[in-house]
This record gives C-alpha cells, sequence and structure tokens, in this order.
C-alpha cells in the first residue's frame, strides 16, 4: 500500500480488525496488509493482536459507523457472507484508512521472547509457610 494516501481498504477487512470475524476473501493476508499499512511496520503473525488492539479504536474514530458494527454472533460461514453484502450495500465496500501514530515499533524476536515468557509465568503464587 503506498505511503503518498489513505488507502481504500474492503469493509470486509476493516471489520477483521474491529470484530474477532475474519470476513474478507483475503483472510489473514488482508488483515496484515491493512495493519503493516496502518502501524507503518512489517509485523510478524504474533504482533498481530497488539496492531489490531492499537488500530480497532483508531478505526472506529476514522469511521463512526463502524462503532458496533458486527455480525450477529454464532453465524455460519454463508450466513456471514450475506451479512457483510448486506452491511456493504448499507456503508459502502471499501473504507479509506490513515496510519495511526502511536504505534511503537518493537523488535519481532524480543516480542516474541516476551510473549512466551508471559505464557510460562506461574498463575498462583507459591504457597508461604
Amino acid at each position: 500500500m503506498s505511503d503518498a494516501h489513505a488507502p481504500l481498504v474492503p469493509l470486509g477487512v476493516v471489520v477483521g480488525v474491529t470484530t474477532p470475524n475474519l470476513l474478507s476473501a483475503r483472510q489473514m493476508d488482508g488483515l496484515t496488509g491493512l495493519l503493516n499499512w496502518m502501524t507503518g511496520d512489517e509485523l510478524e503473525m504474533w504482533q498481530l493482536p497488539r496492531a489490531a488492539d492499537e488500530c480497532a479504536p483508531a478505526l472506529i474514530m476514522q469511521h463512526p459507523v463502524l462503532e458496533g458494527l458486527a455480525p450477529p454472533p454464532g453465524c455460519s460461514k454463508p450466513a456471514l457472507r450475506v451479512w457483510l453484502s448486506s452491511t456493504e450495500r448499507q456503508h459502502g465496500t471499501h473504507l479509506d484508512v490513515a496510519r495511526i501514530s502511536h504505534w511503537v515499533h518493537q523488535d519481532p524476536v524480543q516480542e516474541f521472547r516476551d510473549r512466551v515468557e508471559l505464557v510460562n509465568l506461574p498463575t498462583t503464587s507459591p504457597k508461604t509457610g
């Protein structure tokens, strides 16, 4: 995606950041491309959740219609496609998306190590006495 202007991004890709649903025909490639654009970074797979957490509020600020816009829970794949098609008729098939300015780049290898260390922390405190 070019740095010159905000790209037009398929609504299904945008909704993949603001909801837990991957609705893009390009699935993870679309999501990764959008998050790379918004952060200005080349993200690894394990960095995508952090990027989505940072980018989702910015997307909603850029496009308030996204607030609360989500398919009904438990939809089948065909029902998700119908929902997306209906939503695109209401709101358009693409949205312009600007970068975020507050992204903090982290070394991908170090971020992975940090995540592994957090996962391996004990979940209960040791008994004393």
